[in-house]
């Protein structure tokens, strides 16, 4: 094991920080004391973490589903979620059962150390089991994201050295074999086989890759293949309703008395050996990036980053605050974000294990449904789970606030009164909670909360939630405000993929709106301003008195340093020299001589050491007069101060002056998909006489409003300190941006460039144009 031992501030040596290669691994970076040190939390891998879990509290559940999956009516109707009891469930010992038998079916595959396993398709506790067996023979994990094209995912596939790929659905291994086939990379993909999670494949079914059988196998028939004597619980061989496969349910047997099966034999002496061999610093994921400007970059994370994160966050950061991890207890968390993002594969798979393993709770992962998201009913599921943690990326608290919006609306008379009378006493008290604040509760605000705020987190799921957070993307600070009133804090927290999540996090102890909280424990993070054409030339900004003094002076780029930063970024050296030299100058650009990561996020900290994110660099628009404008904070006014805005997207960059393009609200709009024409509930009220997005366009209530929310935020000069900052034109799109039409990326950030490439007519008839609102033409 590599070790180097510092303290916060500094690195013995000058690096380089960070390595490229498939089976390099970084020196550990120890602090001198603290969770950061090698006492306060030891190096180790995913698989020793989930041993300890397993031997620990075996006998907890671990993951739930409702398998068969409920389908969907034909009217898109989605049923009711199945009593607990019908969830089916892994217990640790049955997750540590079928990892070590994924992991011995990969050996028996051909996975060597270093390779990769990719999986693609939705949240499933076949997921987990990939990471952990990929991981126990010395490989790593590559998650594609469910809404990645055919083209992307075989690049993923490729890039990554994929071995085994596991999959969710037919339609998903035909679209990627004919990508696969159709790619001319120097060297043949190393794919041995293929296994499927969410049907049955046929016996002896293959696939031919560039002119070579490729065996296609069913997950059953890969826990078949993993066996081994003493481990002799039956694998159900039937698939559920929906295609999916059951679990191994059936109960250990009298021989298996501890986690390991005693006379396992050969084969797991062979997998006992792997096992031994990974070291902490070795890769155990591939998290890829959004590509908003190209191909997706891999982003290498350590089995230590993985570890250490989670162990900074949940048991040292927030988790004795929140009571998260202290006491003997379950804790619940939901499944619905792409776990090949960095917060699903954090939140869903590593911090289940490891608080399980290093504290006195356990924590038990309910899958959502597939179409949970796209049906809107992820609600749903959060009822069934009651999660006692929940990260919602802000497009899901948003829907989540529009419907409830909606709902209130239709109240009238009395039941209107009591509940604008409980919000406004929930709205005061969370102001109150604020940093700066007394903490304390308006009168009336105890009756407030049993006669209606209490009733309504219930409803939503969320009347167990101990810590309840938002991240991935920026969020409106009304937003956070109308949870607030119903007595629902949403705590802010800022990251990237190459810090493996969370930098820094918000608290009940210390958060404000608008706000990112403070390091997590162990982490440096600092304000540099740095040498545009040199990352190592940098100086630290001073420190803001307060939030609101957003002077330049205050402002730089954002960076981190610790045991969680990234390795580096993965040069695959079967795509020959030139990508490898390419990739190895993206990872020289983001991790400096002093280890310090470089976030490209414009931000400032305060006095009393919270972060504060001002703007992104590439998002920043250069005005005609050299101005560098922050769109985000302008745009966000604007949706805020119009219920029925959905997105606005600010262009103005070497331009003579800014305008916006705007999408309104409208039924099925969920970020994957454009939705419809017509209105949802809470654009209608902006015109109930107007229901659709076609309408709207030429309607005189629907053109002020738009009008008014621009004007609101032009006239607010701590966003707009000059007209170089003003939207001065602006014009309503009949569709929305959804990432099936490439605007959006898989975590729903805007793809700048490419929306304005896609209405560059749009954008010159508004430069053209001498009106405000210049009407949309195709």
């Amino acid at each position: 094991m590599l070790a180097v031992s510092s303290g916060l501030s500094a690195y013995a040596g000058s690096g380089p920080w960070y390595t490229c290669r498939p089976d390099g691994g970084n020196p550990l970076r120890f602090a001198k004391k603290g969770i950061a040190s090698s006492g306060g939390c030891a190096a180790e891998t995913f698989p020793s973490m989930l041993k300890r879990a397993a031997e620990s509290k075996g006998d907890k559940p671990a993951m739930k589903v409702e398998r068969p999956l409920p389908p969907q009516d034909k009217d898109g109707t989605v049923p009711p979620a199945l009593p607990d009891e019908e969830w089916t469930t892994w217990t640790f010992k049955d997750y540590y059962r079928d990892a070590r038998r994924a992991a011995r079916a990969f050996l028996k595959l051909g996975l060597q150390p270093y390779d990769s396993v990719s999986v693609w398709g939705f949240n499933a506790p076949e997921w987990a089991f990939t990471m952990a067996g990929a991981t126990m023979v010395g490989a790593k994990l590559a998650g594609l994201y469910p809404t990645d094209t055919p083209d992307t995912a075989a690049f993923k596939v490729a890039h990554s050295g994929a071995a085994v790929v596991v999959y969710e659905d037919k339609n998903k291994l035909d679209r990627l074999v004919k990508a696969l086939n159709a790619r001319s990379d120097p060297k043949l993909p190393r794919v041995k086989a293929f296994v499927a999670y969410g049907y049955t494949p046929a016996d002896g079914e293959t696939v031919a890759i560039k002119g070579y059988a490729k065996p296609v196998l069913s997950w059953a028939a890969l826990m078949q293949m993993g066996q081994v004597p003493g481990d002799d619980e039956t694998v159900c061989e039937e698939s559920s309703a929906d295609g999916g496969m059951c679990a191994a349910e059936a109960e250990t047997s009298e021989s298996e008395s501890s986690v390991r099966p005693s006379h396992a034999g050969e084969a797991d002496a062979q997998l006992d050996a792997r096992i031994a061999a990974v070291k902490p610093e070795q890769c155990a994921a591939l998290v890829y990036t959004s590509g908003t400007t190209g191909e997706p970059k891999a982003v290498m994370i350590s089995h230590d980053s993985l570890i250490f994160e989670t162990s900074s966050v949940f048991l040292s950061t927030v988790g004795k605050i929140h009571d998260i991890g202290v006491n003997p207890v379950q804790e619940r968390i939901l499944s619905y974000l792409p776990m090949s993002h960095v917060a699903g594969l954090m939140v869903d798979v590593c911090v289940p294990t490891v608080m399980t393993g290093k504290s006195p709770s356990w924590c038990t992962v309910y899958f959502a449904r597939p179409y949970d998201l796209k049906a809107g009913s992820v609600k749903d599921r959060l009822c069934a789970c009651r999660p006692t943690c929940f990260l919602g990326v802000p497009l899901v608290w948003e829907k989540i606030a529009d419907k409830l919006r909606a709902i209130g609306a239709a109240n009238s008379g009395l039941k209107q009164s009591i509940a604008t009378w409980a919000k406004d006493l929930g709205l005061k008290y969370s102001k109150n909670c604020l940093m700066g604040g007394d903490g304390s509760k308006p009168f009336g605000h105890t009756l407030a909360d049993k006669v209606v705020l209490k009733n309504v987190k219930a409803a939503l799921g969320m009347d167990q939630l101990k810590y309840g957070a938002t991240g991935a993307a920026p969020i409106r600070v009304d937003t956070l405000e109308y949870f607030g009133s119903l007595g629902i804090d949403i705590l802010e927290l800022y990251g990237m993929s190459e810090c493996t999540g969370a930098a820094t996090v918000s608290s009940h102890a210390a958060h404000f709106w608008g706000c990112c909280g403070h390091p997590i424990n162990g982490v440096e993070v600092k304000v540099f301003k740095v040498d545009p054409d040199d990352i190592n030339k940098k100086q630290e900004c001073p420190r803001s008195p307060g939030l609101d003094n957003l002077d330049d002076v205050f402002q730089g780029e954002v960076c981190f340093r610790g045991r969680n930063i990234m390795m580096g970024y993965l040069a695959q050296p079967d795509f020959g020299d030139a990508h490898v030299k390419s990739i190895e100058k993206k990872t020289m650009e983001a991790i400096d001589r002093e280890g310090w990561m470089h976030s490209g996020d414009k931000g400032m900290m305060t006095e009393s050491g919270m972060l504060k994110i001002t703007g992104r660099f590439k998002e920043l628009i250069i005005g005609d007069g050299g101005e560098n404008i922050a769109p985000v904070p302008i745009e966000d006014h604007i949706k805020a101060a119009c219920d029925g805005i959905n997105e606005v997207m600010m262009i103005g960059d070497k331009r003579k002056f800014n305008v916006a393009i705007i999408t309104l609200k409208a039924v099925g709009a969920n970020g994957e998909v454009p939705g419809t024409d017509e209105l949802d509930a809470g654009a209608k009220r902006v015109n109930p006489a107007v229901k659709t997005i076609s309408a709207a366009l030429d309607d005189k209530t629907w053109i002020e409003t738009v009008t008014k929310a621009v004007t609101s935020a032009n006239s607010d000069g701590k966003i707009c300190p000059n007209n170089a900052f003003k939207v001065q034109k602006f014009m309503i799109l009949p569709t929305n941006f959804s990432e099936e039409q490439g605007h959006l990326t898989p975590t729903k950030k805007l793809k700048r460039p490419v929306v304005e490439k896609a209405f560059s007519k749009q954008v010159e008839q508004m430069y053209a144009s001498k009106e405000t609102y210049v009407r949309y033409q195709a």
